[in-house]
């Protein structure tokens, strides 16, 4: 007769109503690499999981078997190959627009000023999408159009979370959003905000721009929620405010 564990396993915590014990247990052997821990060893995977060694030894041969997780000649073990084919196929089938593209729309439709999502692209920064203002009078920037990394909102922004040193840079670390008139041209104003993937990295910014006469200092909270929304779809969380 199985010995009763001490306390529950993870998966006991988290098991899925309805759902397979041996199915959980083997999820949260996957679920205990994470960056930094990329190669675990057994006893490493047994005390994460809070399950006992002969439990994980014998999931691991199913996931290893299954391509899920790959043995080390150290004896230590990683995610397999099986788990980067799955990732191309979830890959290929997710579409960055579809996420983004809903809430830029809902970011004009409350602020009236265009919106659009900046990457960078070298020492550039490259608008990959945008949902134009209803207002005639706007800039008139496109979809694949190369803007300056060093200037305007969305540059600083980009600049800014990848490490760029000075005082306006690390405002925008501790205020998570950059609100500047005049930056890139003096008739235009623009208020952005980073969007971060599911591994904690910088994807791109958020950014809204309008004539400077019609800056709003309040357009900071809409765009931020915005970043935030994005950010949430991707599988990323919003880093604390930098001290």
């Amino acid at each position: 007769m199985p010995r009763k564990a001490a306390q529950p396993s993870v998966a006991d915590q988290q098991a899925a109503p309805g759902g397979a014990a041996a199915v959980d247990r083997a999820l949260s052997l996957l679920a205990a690499f994470r960056p930094g821990a990329a190669v675990l060893s057994l006893a490493e995977l047994a005390e994460r999981t809070r399950l006992y060694k002969s439990t994980v030894l014998r999931l691991l041969a199913s996931l290893e078997h299954a391509g899920l997780v790959q043995r080390s000649a150290d004896g230590r073990y990683a995610l397999g190959p099986e788990v980067a084919r799955l990732h191309g196929v979830y890959a290929s089938a997710f579409s960055l627009e579809a996420v983004v593209m809903p809430v830029l729309r809902d970011l004009v439709a409350r602020t009236r000023e265009s919106a659009a999502f900046h990457v960078r692209q070298g020492e550039h920064r490259l608008c990959l999408y945008r949902v134009d203002s209803p207002q005639p009078v706007r800039d008139h920037t496109r979809p694949g159009d190369l803007l300056p990394l060093d200037r305007g909102a969305g540059g600083r922004v980009l600049m800014a979370f990848a490490g760029a040193r000075g005082a306006r840079y690390a405002q925008i670390r501790r205020d998570q959003v950059a609100v500047l008139q005049g930056d890139r041209l003096p008739e235009l104003a623009g208020v952005s905000a980073p969007v971060f993937g599911a591994g904690g990295e910088l994807l791109g910014a958020v950014t809204l721009t309008m004539p400077a006469p019609r800056l709003d200092a309040g357009f900071a909270g809409p765009v931020k929620l915005a970043a935030r929304r994005i950010t949430a779809a991707l599988g990323g969380e919003y880093p604390e405010p930098a001290t």
